[in-house]
């Protein structure tokens, strides 16, 4: 007899916690599981939800990231109700605020299994002290109510036992995995450059972040202000959108970056943009594990990432990458000038990154992982 699964993500935007739910739904397939999908009705990747055969999704109205008190009450009896009426084995929730509203529901409503993937915790060390010491309160008691806690870095397993959110043995380390054949199979071509009215020899820096503060956008601006005067010839892209946009929108202006950095909003020829890209940058504050780290590695691109998350698991200094502290534009700066002056090195970099991704970085390993660990709850 099939299991119901329910799967609860706050907002299925272009993100790469988001990409990672919908390829774990993919692969596991309907013949054990009949699945479901709670989440917010706004999103860029709902329209692809919806078409995954099989697939039941119900789209909310009220829930959305911000905390809204009569709103989350409003979603929590959703959530509850929903449970109930379908019968619900396992709620497997993803992303903060879902992860805290979806677990407690599923207690509420009486469920088999509860299970969450922490894609990076509701706290860091760039919040203010009250609202870190909430949400690491917040998470402690929900950890309490949680059957297994998936974590997709070592980082944020080693946080979240030194703070104390759960028992060890709650805990499963499965790194998010992807499909190293789609970017072979889509190998794209150079024809970004030329659609953006670039010449061919121009080089072009790129990253790939959602506009929120975790990304730290404006550090990304602040990196090409600081390489334009030592080399003027290099394009700066941006593929994402988000809270800030208008912001990074009047720091380029301010900063006469209006002719360097591009802002692309969000693409889905993602293939495409990192084939014409000569270096990935990835301006992070906090991390999980950045989905598109591993994106740029597989398609042979030197990464330049800040030291943050599970970055660590997978870019080793020097060898097949280059880490620098959170913040530090001089040292990024003085990094990415290195290779942006040194074809070779690219070439070696590149090459490196991606033959470093082992097998626990695949997406059928990942899928294969989850699917183990439901069959051991249920």
């Amino acid at each position: 007899m099939k299991k119901n699964l329910l799967y609860i993500v706050t907002k299925l935007e272009l993100g790469g916690a988001q990409k990672h739910l919908l390829d774990l739904i993919r692969g596991l397939g309907q013949e054990r599981y009949n699945i479901f999908l709670f989440t917010s009705a706004d999103g860029m990747l709902c329209s692809e939800a919806s078409s995954i055969p099989g697939l039941r999704v119900v789209f909310s109205k009220f829930l959305d990231r911000p905390l809204c008190l009569w709103r989350d009450v409003m979603v929590f009896c959703e959530m509850v109700f929903f449970i109930r009426k379908h019968a619900i084995d396992i709620v497997h929730t993803h992303s903060s605020k879902a992860g805290i509203l979806g677990r407690w529901a599923a207690r509420a409503a009486v469920t088999s299994a509860v299970v969450h993937t922490v894609h990076g915790w509701s706290f860091c060390d760039g919040q203010p002290g009250w609202v870190r010491d909430f949400f690491e309160r917040l998470e402690r008691w929900t950890a309490k109510i949680t059957d297994k806690i998936i974590v997709v870095s070592s980082c944020d397993l080693g946080r979240g036992i030194e703070r104390g959110i759960g028992k060890p043995e709650q805990y499963a380390l499965i790194p998010c995995g992807i499909d190293p054949g789609r970017f072979r199979r889509e190998c794209g071509d150079n024809s970004l450059k030329k659609e953006l009215g670039f010449d061919e020899d121009v080089l072009l820096v790129g990253s790939i972040a959602c506009l929120k503060k975790q990304k730290a956008p404006q550090d990304f601006l602040m990196l090409a202000h600081a390489v334009k005067p030592l080399a003027p010839g290099v394009k700066f892209l941006l593929v994402g959108d988000g809270g800030l946009k208008s912001e990074v929108l009047r720091m380029r202006e301010r900063l006469g970056l209006a002719e360097d950095v591009f802002l692309l909003g969000w693409r889905r020829d993602i293939v495409r943009f990192l084939k014409a890209l000569d270096v990935f940058v990835l301006t992070s504050h906090w991390e999980g594990l950045p989905v598109s780290v591993l994106e740029a590695m597989v398609s042979r691109k030197p990464v330049v990432v800040t030291d943050t998350g599970g970055v660590r698991d997978v870019v080793v200094e020097g060898r097949n990458g280059h880490l620098v502290p959170v913040g530090d534009i001089d040292k990024m700066r003085d990094v990415l000038l290195s290779l942006l002056r040194d074809g070779e090195s690219r070439e070696r970099l590149g090459s490196a990154a991606a033959g470093s991704l082992g097998e626990n970085f695949l997406l059928h390993r990942t899928t294969e992982a989850v699917g183990r660990l439901y069959e051991g709850l249920v």
